[in-house]
């Protein structure tokens, strides 16, 4: 009997060549994925997951919430994806929006970060931070920007002011057809720069422009493929080449160009009389100076100080340059709105709040043209800090779970 297991186990262990050890492994390790990756019970429904990849397929990333679209047809308004290593959840339709970040806001109030943004950033700033950093650092800048003008007629002021200058500088092409980016970005980006560093800079400034080309930069490179890899399959993409690490270099740029801004702040710098924002957040690190817990350092004021141009100046000029290619589409829009302007204000005053309710129709192609240009359509995502239910479906805290709202999916 035991000579017979013995033959048995003999010829059992001939089979297994090092090929038949391999191909054994690969099936394992495809079949544990295959498993892992299935959705819990009461999970919201979506694409099938295939092994290692997931629904990576699924996805569209020139413009993924067109592709998001379809899915949204056919799952309904909540449904969930597996991309890389993240588990990813969207909403959409303003109902389940409203439910998730109105009444169930606690649930949903932690930031998702990229591997890219928590090895820049880590846990520091006001859009990529969570938890009690995130309460120091958007309850002070809130408050700072306030008392700097923020919905105020002093800032008001200030963009009429810089309206002027950009106003010169489009008079200067002369009516021969120019690119507009450089011109809108470098106002919208004034703006900022007047709260933050206490002055406005000149247009050609070498300084200036290189740190709203580095913007420029990292924004496009952190759109790329190669980012989106290196979110999804770090592993992989570490030994790669490619922007996903050329973003890291321009990002430590611009923190070393808001750095050498806090250094010469620091020269000057009077307690009792802040001039800016950096001014008050120096104020701040004084005052906490003997607490090894608070959040107020210079790391945190150079993250926030970056998250404000970012937030800031993007999103706004690139809505207005929207809207200069809605009114070039549509001239019969331009002239009604040129028309309401005309008559409310004219041309020779600057255009105020106080005239907004007298220009009900330029009011309205404002919020079209903010509709249409749809400049975040995915919006910024979130996690879940507790498990919870939305829509009848579970929500379970797991590592990596990212949730979408997306307003523009929804049927």
């Amino acid at each position: 009997m035991l000579a017979a297991m013995g033959c048995l186990v003999a010829a059992f262990w001939s089979l297994l060549n090092p090929r038949t050890l391999l191909l054994g492994a690969v099936v394992f390790l495809f079949l544990a994925n295959y498993f892992k990756r299935q959705r819990p019970n009461n999970y919201p429904p979506g694409p099938p997951i295939l092994p290692i990849i997931g629904n990576f397929f699924h996805m569209g990333f020139k413009e993924p919430h067109l592709s998001l679209q379809q899915h949204v047809k056919k799952y309904g308004n909540i449904l969930s994806m597996e991309v890389g290593h993240f588990s990813t959840v969207t909403i959409t339709g303003l109902p389940l929006i409203k439910e998730a970040l109105v009444h169930q806001d606690q649930k949903f109030v932690n930031r998702a970060v990229t591997l890219v943004r928590d090895h820049i950033f880590k846990n520091n700033g006001l859009i990529m931070s969570n938890g009690q950093v995130w309460k120091e650092q958007r309850r002070f800048t809130l408050t700072t920007l306030r008392n700097f003008g923020l919905g105020k007629r002093s800032l008001e002021e200030r963009i009429q002011e810089e309206t002027q200058h950009l106003n010169q500088t489009i008079e200067e092409e002369n009516g021969q057809p120019f690119n507009p980016h450089f011109q809108i970005n470098s106002a919208v980006s004034n703006i900022i720069c007047s709260i933050t560093f206490g002055e406005r800079f000149e247009y050609q400034d070498d300084q200036f422009q290189e740190m709203l080309r580095l913007l420029d930069e990292v924004i496009a490179l952190e759109m790329s493929i190669f980012c989106h890899l290196h979110n999804m399959f770090p592993w992989i993409m570490k030994f790669i080449p490619g922007p996903h690490k050329t973003v890291l270099v321009k990002w430590e740029k611009l923190q070393l160009f808001i750095a050498r801004v806090i250094e010469n702040h620091r020269r000057d710098w009077n307690p009792d009389k802040p001039r800016d924002f950096i001014d008050a957040y120096l104020n701040e690190i004084e005052k906490h100076a003997d607490n090894p817990t608070s959040s107020f350092n210079d790391e945190n004021l150079i993250v926030s100080t970056l998250d404000l141009f970012f937030a800031g100046t993007e999103t706004t000029s690139t809505t207005l340059r929207w809207g200069l290619l809605f009114m070039a589409l549509y001239p019969e829009i331009q002239e009604k709105v040129q028309a309401e302007i005309d008559t409310v204000i004219g041309r020779s005053q600057p255009p105020s709040m106080a005239a907004r309710e007298s220009m009900p129709y330029t009011n309205a192609v404002i919020h079209e043209v903010q509709r249409m240009g749809n400049i975040i359509p995915l919006n910024v995502p979130r996690e879940v800090t507790v498990d919870t239910t939305l829509a009848g479906y579970h929500l379970y805290v797991i590592p990596d779970l990212t949730l979408v709202f997306s307003p523009l999916c929804g049927l």
